[in-house]
C-alpha cells in the first residue's frame, strides 16, 4: 500500500484529535498544527500529499495561509474546512488555488471520498508530467551536423509563423518529428496536433474521416463524428504521406483548404477553419505532377515553406549522439556504453532505414547486450554485423567504398522486394534499365524464384 500523508491545520484541538484518529485508522500518516505559521513550518518538513486547512483561525485566517502556501508550494493540494462557510468564501478559496471546500461538522465518509479524489488528481497530474517529459525527450531533434543545424535554424524561424510547410525526406528521417516540433514551438501549441495518414484512408471514407458526419447521414452513422479538419481547428493539421493520396482525396482537401470551410457529411452548417497545415512526403512531387499523379494547384497551395530532412548517411557525425540518446531511453537506467568496434561499425553502416532503423537497432542492442558495453558480439544479435562486414576495411579508396555501398544498398532493397527489379527501381528512384545495368556490373544474380544470390 502506498502511504499517504495529510497535514491538519486547525486551532481547535478536539477537531485535530478526531480527524487524526479517523485518518490514522484509514492508514494515513498524519501531522497537525494549531495555526498557519506552525502549519507552514510543518509543511516544509513533513511534505504532505494533502493539507486540510481551517478557514477561521486566530492570526492569519485560512485564506491568508492558503495564499502563502500556494505561493511557496504551487503544486500543493489544499482542502479548506469551515463551520461558517458561505458560497462567496468557497468561491474565493477555489480561486486562490484550493482543491475543494468541506463544511463542518465534517462527515468522515465524505472527507475520505474527497481525499481519494484529491490523491487521484495529484497522481494524474504527476503521471501526465512524466508522460510529457518522456514525450519531450523522445521528440527532441538530435544532431549537430551542419545539415541539422541548418534545419533547426529554419524550424526556429518558421515555427512562430502561420506559414504552411512542406517537409521532404526519406522514410525514417523524422519528418513527423519536425512537424511536431513546428507545432510545439508555435502559437498554436495549446491546441491540437492532428495527423492524417493520407495513404491509409479508403476513397469511400474520405469525407467522413476528414470532415466528419452527422447522425443518420448514412447507413452505420449511429452518432455524430467530428472529422480530422474540425479536430485540428485552431491547431495544426499534419498531412503525412501527402504524395500517396488518391485523386479524389486531393480534390477534397484542395477545396477545403482554399475555402477554409467544411460541412460534415449530412450536415447543413458551414464550419469555418482556422488551422495551420504541415505536410510531409518522401516523393519528388514535381515529378509526380509530370506523371499526372499529383495536382499542381494543390502542390503550390501546400508548398509555402519547404523544409528538407537529411538522411542519416548524409549526417553520419550525428550517429553517436543519436545512439546515446536512444541508449538513454532504452537502457532502463543502466549505464550502457558503446565499444570502439561497435562504434566504428555503426559509423560506417549505410542506415537505409535512417533514424528509425537506428532507433530500432539500439533498442534491440540494449535488450540483447549482456553487460554495460555494447561490443561487436552484440551487433550480430542485433542484426547489423552481417550487413556491416563489407564496410570494415578502412584502407579502401573512396571510389571502391562508394561502389561497395551501392552494391550493398541494391542487394538490401532487392531482398526487401523479393528480387523484383521493377519494384526495386521504383523504390530507389531509378529507371529499370539503369538498375539492370548496375545489377549486371556488380555481378548480382537474380534467382529464378525472384531472390538474390
Amino acid at each position: 500500500m502506498v502511504l499517504r500523508k495529510v497535514l491538519l491545520i486547525d486551532d481547535e484541538q478536539n477537531i485535530l484529535d478526531s480527524l487524526r484518529g479517523v485518518l490514522e485508522d484509514e492508514k494515513f500518516i498524519v501531522d497537525t498544527a494549531r495555526n498557519g505559521a506552525q502549519g507552514i513550518q510543518k509543511l516544509r518538513k513533513f511534505q504532505p500529499d494533502v493539507v486540510l486547512l481551517d478557514i477561521w483561525m486566530p492570526g492569519d485566517d485560512g485564506l491568508g495561509v492558503l495564499e502563502k502556501i500556494k505561493k511557496a508550494f504551487p503544486k500543493q493540494v489544499v482542502i479548506m474546512m469551515s463551520g461558517h462557510g458561505t458560497v462567496e468564501t468557497a468561491v474565493k478559496a477555489i480561486k486562490l488555488g484550493a482543491f475543494d471546500f468541506i463544511e463542518k461538522p465534517i462527515h468522515f465518509d465524505k472527507l475520505l471520498v474527497l481525499l481519494q479524489h484529491a490523491f487521484e488528481m495529484r497522481d494524474l497530474k504527476e503521471e501526465n508530467q512524466i508522460l510529457r517529459d518522456a514525450i519531450q525527450e523522445d521528440e527532441e531533434l538530435i544532431g549537430k551536423s551542419p545539415l541539422m543545424v541548418r534545419l533547426k535554424q529554419l524550424i526556429q524561424v518558421t515555427a512562430p509563423s502561420n506559414g504552411w510547410v512542406m517537409i521532404r525526406g526519406e522514410n525514417g528521417t523524422g519528418k513527423e518529428l519536425v512537424a511536431r516540433t513546428l507545432h510545439r514551438e508555435s502559437p498554436r501549441s495549446k491546441h491540437r496536433f492532428v495527423a492524417v495518414n493520407c495513404a491509409a484512408i479508403p476513397d469511400e471514407l474520405i469525407e467522413s474521416e476528414l470532415f466528419g458526419h452527422e447522425k443518420g447521414s448514412f447507413t452505420g452513422a449511429h452518432e455524430r463524428k467530428i472529422g480530422k479538419f474540425e479536430l485540428a481547428n485552431g491547431g495544426t493539421l499534419f498531412l503525412d504521406e501527402v504524395g500517396d493520396m488518391g485523386h479524389k482525396m486531393q480534390a477534397k482537401i484542395l477545396r477545403a483548404l482554399e475555402e477554409c470551410v467544411i460541412q460534415r457529411v449530412g450536415g447543413q452548417d458551414n464550419i469555418e477553419l482556422d488551422l495551420r497545415v504541415i505536410c510531409a512526403t518522401n516523393k519528388d512531387l514535381k515529378k509526380e505532377i509530370q506523371l499526372g499523379n499529383f495536382r499542381e494547384d494543390l502542390f503550390y497551395r501546400l508548398n509555402v515553406i519547404p523544409l528538407f530532412v537529411p538522411s542519416l548517411r548524409e549526417r553520419r557525425e550525428d550517429v553517436p549522439l543519436l545512439v546515446q540518446h536512444f541508449v538513454n531511453i532504452f537502457s532502463a537506467g543502466k549505464n550502457i556504453q558503446l565499444g570502439s568496434g561497435a562504434h566504428r561499425a555503426l559509423m560506417s553502416y549505410p542506415w537505409p532505414g535512417n533514424v528509425r532503423e537506428l532507433k530500432n537497432w539500439v533498442e534491440r542492442a540494449c535488450i540483447l547486450s549482456g553487460g554495460d558495453v555494447i561490443d561487436c558480439s552484440d551487433l550480430e544479435g542485433a542484426e547489423l554485423a552481417s550487413e556491416q562486414d563489407a564496410f570494415d576495411n578502412e584502407d579502401r579508396t573512396l571510389r571502391e567504398a562508394r561502389a561497395n555501398f551501392e552494391k550493398q544498398f541494391i542487394l538490401k532493397v532487392l531482398a526487401e522486394n523479393g528480387g523484383n527489379i521493377s519494384k526495386t527501381a521504383l523504390v530507389i528512384g531509378v529507371e529499370r534499365s539503369h538498375l539492370h545495368k548496375k545489377i549486371k556490373s556488380y555481378g548480382i544474380e537474380i534467382s529464378d524464384s525472384g531472390g538474390t544470390q
